[in-house]
């Protein structure tokens, strides 16, 4: 399934990958913020959220500091 992640064409996964999967392929943990075609996701929906052909998936890390 080909996707836009932050601006960038990825073909990943296939039918059925939630977004919850698409965080884990990524390999990102902590503390995230995911956006589904302009719709903000609820971390606990994520399980539930599944990702479509053409998607646009805005993801945001925050990290510490000062």
């Amino acid at each position: 399934m080909t996707l836009t992640i932050n601006g960038e064409e990825r073909t990943i996964g296939g039918e059925g990958m939630s977004a919850a999967d698409l965080a884990a392929h990524l390999g990102l943990e902590g503390r995230i913020a995911m956006e589904r075609n302009g719709m903000i996701l609820k971390r606990d929906e994520w399980e539930n959220e599944t990702l479509e052909q053409g998607d646009t998936i805005e993801i945001v890390q925050f990290v510490g500091g000062g």
